[in-house]
Formats: structure tokens, sequence, C-alpha cells
């Protein structure tokens, strides 16, 4: 392993308990570089850290971890960026709490490209789902990177439909870099890793605690231009990081859903008090042109047809995107519920309609 004192004084201060990102800028505002707060005396150190953090700042298993960790960084695809670096991401430092330390698997080149973060619901409906992974397909071919936090629901729709697309995407974690979270996400979290980026700014080998999240998500939203809100509940966790993005100065996007839906609820709530309305993926691009490549945003300018409108059987074209019964059907088409109930197996076998709880049908794509 090859020696770097600048990082170890780095991770030496980060990785103290009790130290969070406000006390280390604090501290290094004071005394500038951490290898110039951990020379400063010892009884004037005593007097600026947490107890906690001062005892441990020079014990063996603080320097056993500091170690782990600039073994870790010697790996294939794995970083270390520091506030201090070239390579901290640009967006990040225009946030009033940029982390000092960030752990990173993969591209790292990804967290200072034009940008979008998306996230939604955990528990999503089919339909959000659907959206997420069609729009963010649609925003990876244009150039942007899709930020995510590798979450159940949209923000695992959101991974995939980024590295379906010709860019790529950026997954924020609520735990350590080296823990794929949930487990089931272990196969995405690699394909992340490999064509993407993983990043957090928990120290190898944390946990998933309550707490993390909110701070996961203030990353989310620094790192990108804007935040699109697939479908959220008045009170998701989603609604923190469109909270974060306004208080960040980043553009909120939402999609609108059926006024039916709980899961629609936060959308519209975030489209009252002022986020854009999202129809389309142009509506985002038109907003975010300037920072895209000169073709992209001549795409976005032009309006572009929806794919699900394209080729669809005429009871597809009816249904729209929201759930709906046999009897809403009947009174849309005039056909008999016998008819419509044959052309709903016809679809579902067909894979383009689902069957939901409550006597439900829903469009797939």
């Amino acid at each position: 392993m090859k020696a770097d004192a600048g990082l170890a004084s780095w991770l030496r201060l980060t990785l103290a308990p009790g130290l969070g990102p406000a006390k280390i800028r604090e501290l290094l505002t004071r005394y500038g570089l951490p290898e110039q707060v951990l020379a400063a005396p010892r009884r004037e150190l005593a007097a600026a850290l947490p107890a906690s953090a001062f005892e441990a700042i020079e014990s063996a298993a603080l320097d056993a971890a500091v170690v782990r960790a600039l073994t870790w960084s010697e790996g294939a695809g794995c970083s270390i960026v520091t506030l201090g670096d070239a390579a901290y991401p640009n967006r990040l430092l225009e946030t009033p709490d940029p982390p000092p330390l960030l752990y990173i698997r993969g591209n790292l080149a990804y967290l200072n490209q034009p940008s979008l973060a998306m996230v939604g619901s955990r528990n999503a409906t089919a339909q959000g789902t659907r959206n997420a992974e069609r729009f963010a397909r649609a925003f990876s071919d244009a150039g942007l990177t899709i930020v995510s936090g590798l979450a159940l629901g949209i923000d695992a729709a959101a991974h995939r439909g980024a590295l379906q697309g010709r860019g790529s995407t950026a997954a924020v974690l609520g735990t350590g870099v080296d823990i794929a979270y949930p487990a089931r996400h272990a196969e995405l979290a690699e394909a992340i890793a490999s064509h993407g980026v993983m990043v957090s700014e928990f120290p190898l080998s944390t946990q998933p605690a309550a707490g993390h999240f909110p701070r996961r998500n203030r990353l989310i939203s620094g790192l990108a231009l804007g935040c699109l809100v697939v479908e959220a509940a008045l009170e998701s966790g989603s609604l923190i990081t469109a909270r974060a993005a306004l208080e960040q100065g980043r553009e909120v996007f939402a999609i609108p859903g059926s006024i039916h839906s709980p899961l629609s609820k936060g959308c519209h709530a975030l489209i009252k008090a002022g986020a854009k309305l999202v129809e389309s993926a142009d509506d985002v691009l038109s907003e975010l042109s300037a920072f895209l490549p000169r073709d992209t945003a001549s795409r976005a300018a032009a309006p572009t047809q929806n794919p699900d409108t394209i080729g669809d059987a005429p009871l597809l074209k009816l249904m729209g995107d929201d759930p709906v019964d046999v009897e809403a059907l009947r009174a849309r088409t005039g056909w008999p519920a016998e008819r419509i109930a044959a052309e709903l197996l016809q679809l579902e076998l067909a894979g383009r309609v689902a069957t939901l709880a409550g006597g439900l049908f829903q469009r797939l794509h």
C-alpha cells in the first residue's frame, strides 16, 4: 500500500467518533489542513474536540480503521476523495453541508457530469416503476447521469433505466459503500459500480440506520442539477430530498398521477408548491438544456411523440395510465363486459396489462 499521509489525516478526522461534517469544517477553518488540526497542541485540541473524539484520535483502533480504508482505496475501482481534491464533486461544494470525505466505487468522473436526481416511493406502483425506468433511460440517452439512492421501487427502476441508456447512473448510499443495501440489490449495485458510480460519506462497513437516509438524501439532490419525484406519499422520504433540492437552489420536478392514489399526493403537493409538472422527458430536458450537449438540447426543444400511443390496441389507449376497473372501461368503450374481459385476458397474456387487487387493471407498456 502506498503511503498517503494527507489522506490518512483526513480519514483520522472523519473516522473519529463525535466529529460530524460541520465540526470538521469548523476545525479546518480554524487550523487549515487536517495535518495541521492533528498537529495542534494537545491541550488546545482537547478543548476543541468532543471527549470521545479526542480519546480516539490517537488510538490503535482508529489507526487500524485508517489503514483499512487506505488499503480499500487501493482496490480496483475504489477511491476516496476529500474536500481538498480537484476530483471532489463541484456541485456538492455549492451546498451548505458538503461531506469532508467521500468513499467511491466506480467512475468518479460521473459525479462531475450533468446529473438529474430521480426519487420516489419504495412501494411503487407498476405504472410508477415503468415511468421511472422509461424516463431515466431517456435522460441517460440525453447525456444526464441519473442520481438515486438504490432503494426499492422508484430508485431501483431509475438506476436500471439509466444503465440501459447511453449515459449512466450514480447511487448514493446510506451505508458504507462496500455494503449493498437492500441485499436484494447486490447485483444491481455491482452493475452500477462497473458501469456507473456508487458513493457514500459513511465509513466502510457502516450498516443502515434510520438517521443515515436523510443525510444521504441531501447528497442525492446536491449532486444534481434538479430533482424529479416520480411517485411519493405525503410522508415520503422523497419529499425530504425535494426539500433539500429547493434549499440547495435546484430545480424540482414532479410527475402527476391519479387523484385517488396515495402515492400521487406527494407529487401533487410539490406541484401545488411550485414544482414543475412533468408529462414527458422533454419537460425536464428543456429546463436543463443549457447544461446538455448541443445536439441533445436541440432535440429537447422539439416535441416528441409518446411511445405509449404508437401502435397500441384501442383498449390500451382508453385505459390510460392509472388503474381502472371493467365498469370504467365499459363506460369508455361502450363494449359489453364479456368483450372487455376477453381483451384484458389477451393483453395480460401478452404482458401489456397487469391485474391488481380490487378488480383493477393497469397498462404496463
